[in-house]
């Protein structure tokens, strides 16, 4: 399963990070920056009656599809990207850190958290607390742990130390024994993600999340992630309760960033009534 390998490859990058002036290289670098934006009152604040808020990833490739854009190749720019998402409505930015997978990196964030200023979501792998430290030292206002990734004593130890470092936690799950995980064990999680796609065969059903919503108490923000490619698929969405829709590939595939957005929050049909 495509997750086994990059968790593996993820644990063995941060064996070689774990110097002793490594974290305090981290903890200074949290000294020096503004406390977060709390990202889930952002997403709550930004609902629009024609779709859930909008959280656009910033990304430059996937281990299914090799990088998104033929010209990504001699150049990628991560802050244009972000600039055109703030430009055209987005609430807040996703921001791919792995490496190896997905060529990011936590220069990309910091790049586009200090030039961009939107809220911005880390879209790591965590596997190690160091990672959660340098999360916050790069501008990170949330961080992602997927429920598949973690022991439950993980999630819960996680989900802690990510409150202390004052960082919201989208926390992803894919079926209803993780919702089930997450709703029991980290009653205070407010941004509950809804991945879409499944991990052993990459494809994506939006099916997943119209019926995990059902689940989800009220006092939740919930996030839809993955699939999501058209304006019929946002109304699915906006109809079963969802609050955000998490979107990457489709927007950045698309001829024209900014007229994709537009399509799918419905801005076309507003402007038109």
């Amino acid at each position: 399963m495509i997750l086994d390998r990059i968790l593996e490859h993820k644990r063995a990058e941060i064996r070689h990070k774990q110097g002793r002036g490594y974290l305090a290289e981290l903890k200074s670098k949290i000294r020096d920056r503004v406390p977060p934006m709390e990202f889930t009152v952002a997403l709550e604040a930004t609902i629009r009656p024609s779709s859930p808020a909008l959280i656009a990833e910033v990304k430059k490739a996937s281990p299914s599809l090799g990088l998104l854009r033929p010209e990504f190749e001699k150049q990628f720019d991560p802050v244009k990207m972000a600039r055109d998402y703030r430009e055209h409505g987005a609430s807040a930015v996703s921001v791919l850190t792995d490496k190896d997978y997905f060529q990011g990196s936590l220069g990309d964030l910091l790049a586009v958290k200090d030039t961009v200023g939107l809220p911005a979501l880390n879209k790591e792998f965590m596997v190690d607390e160091i990672q959660f430290y340098e999360a916050r030292a790069h501008g990170a206002d949330a961080v992602l742990l997927i429920v598949a990734a973690l022991e439950r004593r993980q999630l819960v130890d996680f989900f802690a130390l990510a409150s202390e470092l004052a960082l919201d936690v989208l926390v992803e799950t894919h079926h209803e024994r993780e919702l089930d995980t997450v709703l029991e064990w980290l009653p205070k999680a407010r941004l509950i993600g809804i991945n879409n796609r499944d991990l052993k065969t990459f494809s994506t059903d939006l099916a997943v999340t119209l019926r995990l919503a059902k689940h989800i108490p009220p006092g939740k923000v919930i996030v839809s992630e993955s699939g999501i490619h058209k304006r019929d698929d946002v109304q699915r969405l906006k109809e079963a309760g969802v609050h955000a829709m998490l979107v990457g590939e489709s927007l950045i595939r698309a001829e024209e960033i900014g007229a994709k957005m537009k399509e799918l929050m419905g801005d076309h049909q507003e402007n038109a009534g």
